[in-house]
């Protein structure tokens, strides 16, 4: 099942790659400076009828479904067609396609792919993850020698304070960060070890569900910024980190 949901993945980016025209084909969301054009509709059109093809009993859960269906009982996907529909459309390639399969709440794989760098990062649980077919793991850097990532939360302004406020307090703490607009590759980053931690204060299930399933698999934690678990049902904050990072942030109370 896995190569077969790598192999739609890869397909869908061709659509990616081949956008044209793009400032055409933008409308805006709720939320500032949230957008969606043609092209997410696209990619999720076609991975929709690939992946339920793949496995016809699992519900789709996509980010431009306007009625999500229920990510908790049976087999869910969780997709995000475009992460970072921003960087799309300004041609900075640096957007995802997220793939992640739950099975009655609980990830169980993962598959997260950049079509411009052609980076394939996928996972399943007990197997590990891996960056196009090679095994990942994360950094294995204290805090004090790490470098963060971190999203400013820009479609909820009452966040963006108390996200420059934790950064803040990292950057006392942590060699410097690093801001790329996607949240699905900023855990890839974490996964393979390129920086060290990664938070946000809020994001939606489909932004971080196939991520998450990477960081894990590659020994890494992922929880929401208080320590507790991250939730597939609704939108939750998210800190991702190898084991000493991520224990720092939550024993100095960096959140808070």
């Amino acid at each position: 099942m896995l190569n077969a949901i790598i192999e739609a993945v890869r397909d869908a980016g061709q659509i990616i790659l081949s956008a044209h025209d793009i400032d055409a084909a933008v409308s805006a969301k709720e939320g500032n400076g949230n957008f969606v054009t043609t092209y997410d509709v696209k990619v999720q059109q076609f991975l929709q009828e690939r992946l339920l093809a793949i496995c016809p009993e699992a519900h789709f859960v996509g980010e431009e479904e306007e009625v999500h269906a229920d990510a908790l009982h049976g087999l869910a996907y969780i997709v995000d067609p475009i992460d970072c529909t921003a960087n799309f459309i300004r041609d900075m390639k640096h957007s995802a396609i997220s793939v992640a399969l739950a099975q009655d709440g609980e990830l169980v794989l993962g598959v997260v792919y950049n079509p411009y760098r052609g980076e394939m990062f996928a996972g399943q649980k007990g197997q590990g993850a891996t960056l196009n077919g090679r095994p990942i793991h994360v950094s294995d850097r204290p805090m004090e020698r790490g470098v963060f990532c971190f999203g400013t939360s820009p479609y909820d302004p009452a966040l963006r304070a108390r996200s420059f406020q934790i950064a803040g307090r990292l950057m006392e703490r942590m060699q410097d960060l690093r801001r790329f607009g996607s949240a699905a590759l900023d855990l890839c980053d974490v996964a393979c070890g390129r920086v060290e931690l990664g938070f946000e204060c809020i994001l939606q299930p489909w932004d971080y569900a196939g991520g998450a399933l990477l960081i894990s698999e590659a020994g890494g934690r992922v929880t929401q910024l208080d320590g507790s678990p991250i939730t597939l049902d609704r939108p939750c904050s998210i800190l991702s980190g190898n084991a000493l990072a991520h224990a720092a942030f939550l024993a100095h109370h960096l959140d808070q």
